[in-house]
Order: C-alpha cells, then structure tokens, then sequence
C-alpha cells in the first residue's frame, strides 16, 4: 500500500520516516518529496509499505502522531484520476503570467486577453 505522509517537520530524514513504520511492518521504500531547486524538504512524502493490514495498522496508529513537535497526518495515498491531473503544457492552467490567457493574478499588461483559452 502506498501511504501519504504529510506536515513532516523539514529536518526530518528518510531513514527516520522508514524507522517509524518499520515498527509495523516491511517498508519496501520513503520518499521525502524535495524542492527541485533548493533540494529542501517540501514537507510531505511516500512510503510503501507491501502487507496491507501492517499499512492499515500504522495509518491508524502515526495519523496525528507528534514527531519532532508536529502532528503528522498519514494516510493511503490515493492516484488522481487522469484529468485532474496539472498540466503545466496548456494555456489553461490559470495563473501564467505571460499576459492574460486565463490569467488570474493580474500578470503584465501585454494584452492576450483570453485567446487560446477554449
């Protein structure tokens, strides 16, 4: 099962994350999810764990557990279906600031208006 992990504290190591649900069971991998540019902890991350009830029994035991002075919430991860998926290739994802197709944070003022959105 593969298990979301979030409000990690940021000092927090992988090796620590696979220690806590170790003591339910086999972990087959942690993923601490990092910024691409800073290499930081973004916060949040995966494990897999491969027996179903010891993931069930640690989701239910570490949800709101305290590490490092932060309650973590942990749960099973579940995919998104493919069309809520973001895609960063497409003039309608919002917020670009390229001058308005589908601009919503005002952006600059060179014109575009919503051409290209439909």
């Amino acid at each position: 099962m593969n298990i979301f992990v979030g409000s990690l504290p940021f000092s927090i190591e992988e090796a620590d994350l696979r220690e806590s649900f170790e003591a339910y069971g086999a972990v087959d991998s942690v993923k601490i999810i990092t910024d691409k540019f800073t290499g930081r902890s973004k916060g949040f991350g995966f494990v897999e764990m491969p027996n179903d009830d010891e993931a069930q029994k640690a989701i239910d035991e570490l949800n709101g557990a305290t590490v490092q002075g932060r309650a973590i919430v942990v749960n099973k991860s579940e995919p998104k279906p493919e069309g809520e998926r973001r895609s960063f290739n497409s003039n309608s994802r919002g917020g670009d600031s390229r001058g308005g197709y589908g601009n919503s944070r005002g952006g600059d003022n060179r014109g575009g208006g919503d051409r290209g959105r439909y």
